[in-house]
């Protein structure tokens, strides 16, 4: 199997050569040739048996082929528990218990995995850009802290995190840089996709990504719905429904790629902050990018989401086909303010902002009759975002053992204009 491009101006591409790369050449994203129908749903124990099985017929062709197993039972060595709430029919997708309490730890650690088992012992360091809209940059650090043979530099919106999503980027050091941008992460993604787009600046310097616009972030992410998805329906007997909060459509990508391989997913719906492009689109207005808003659920915060392009690939450009796979709603402070105080009565659990935009179309869907079995993802653990949280449940959230360690080191970032030439001339002075 071969990969190409969203934007079709890039030849097929092997998988290892299209994970190294990060964007295509022609600056699209990199999707499947074909996606592969996934025979053998029967329920597994371990979610890495689950994540091996889902991904090993997109990688028949890798030098990785023999070495999928042993990644996978690295990056899921931690559990996705499907957790009942307080409602009938109600349930919670569990995606915070990696070392950065973030969904995103599964398909960082991946890709750290394929890429340290993809490199010659002799090359050139690898730099690892990513943008990071709080959550995305902690997971990519921790996943690559210490690899030999590899960098991080991660941008952030300076003072668009939360302070514990900032200490979580900032406390690293070694081969990770963290920069502060004064920008929003709309900004950081676009630094980050000149700077890839740059092929002066990679051929005098190996450069990658790690944001969802990544391969490697794409495939695995579909492990934990294939996982979820295939044990309730052994269990219960029916598809299993999906509210996911998203900003950058990556976890919602993910979700609909485990649907088209035959999981048995029910309905996807998409939970967006204030930021609506999104909900504006699958209303049925056209596709226009804002400047972002910034909003209680930060890490959501996109105006500009780039995997809408594989959302529109995947339906061969037709907008109708597109808004009849997927709905999406847009949820304000307002509401995520309501949903994280009543949360602990209404649905037995305190939840982050980002997972309370989910909750919120949930409960709009119960009070419209809709009596089907769904599942709200739960992005990242509440405790990251204390100073939001704590006050509106009037209790204290303590965090999971890694966040606490994270918190407990020091932490430090540089600033940086929101202006390639700054960006290009840290990448190429890799000054710290």
């Amino acid at each position: 199997m071969n990969f190409i491009s969203t934007r079709g101006d890039t030849p097929p591409t092997a998988i290892d050569s299209a994970l190294v790369a990060g964007l295509a050449p022609d600056g699209g994203l990199y999707v499947p040739e074909r996606i592969s129908a996934f025979a053998d749903a029967r329920p597994r124990t371990a979610l890495a048996d689950t994540a091996c099985a889902v991904l090993a017929p997109y990688f028949t062709e890798s030098s990785l082929r023999d070495r999928l197993a042993g990644i996978c039972a690295q990056a899921f060595s931690f559990d996705a528990p499907l957790r009942p709430l307080a409602g009938e029919g109600d349930h919670l997708l569990e995606l915070f218990h990696g070392p950065t309490a973030a969904f995103k730890d599964y398909a960082a650690r991946f890709l750290a995995g394929a890429l340290a088992a993809l490199r010659a012992p002799d090359a050139a360091p690898t730099t690892i850009l990513v943008a990071t809209s709080g959550d995305t940059g902690a997971a990519v650090a921790a996943a690559f802290h210490r690899r030999p043979g590899f960098e991080v530099v991660i941008l952030y919106p300076e003072g668009r995190v939360s302070p514990r999503q900032a200490h979580g980027l900032e406390c690293w050091g070694g081969n990770v840089r963290t920069f502060r941008v004064a920008g929003s992460f709309d900004d950081c993604q676009r630094l980050s996709k000149q700077a890839l787009a740059d092929q002066a600046l990679r051929r005098a310097r190996a450069l990658t990504s790690a944001n969802s616009i990544s391969l490697g972030r794409l495939l695995p992410q579909a492990a934990y719905y294939a996982h979820a998805a295939s044990r309730f329906r052994a269990e219960h007997g029916a598809a299993l429904n999906l509210v996911v909060p998203t900003g950058n459509l990556g976890n919602a990508c993910a979700a609909l790629l485990a649907r088209r391989m035959g999981l048995p997913i029910g309905e996807i719906r998409l939970a967006t902050n204030a930021n609506d492009v999104l909900p504006r689109y699958f209303a049925g207005g056209g596709y226009a990018p804002r400047a972002t808003r910034a909003t209680l659920a930060n890490a959501m915060d996109v105006g500009a989401p780039s995997n809408f392009e594989r959302l529109r690939h995947w339906h061969g450009g037709d907008d109708d086909a597109l808004r009849a796979a997927i709905a999406a709603e847009s949820v304000d402070d307002d509401a995520i303010r309501d949903t994280i105080r009543s949360a602990p009565v209404r649905h037995g659990i305190v939840p982050c902002p980002h997972t309370a935009t989910g909750l919120r179309l949930l409960e709009r869907l119960r009070a419209q009759g809709d009596t089907r079995p769904w599942a709200v993802v739960a992005t990242a653990h509440p405790a990251k975002f204390e100073t939001i949280v704590e006050p509106l449940v009037g209790q204290a959230v303590l965090p999971p053992p890694a966040l606490a360690d994270c918190l407990r080191r020091p932490a430090s970032a540089h600033a940086l204009a929101n202006d390639y030439a700054a960006l290009r001339h840290r990448l190429q002075a890799g000054d710290r």
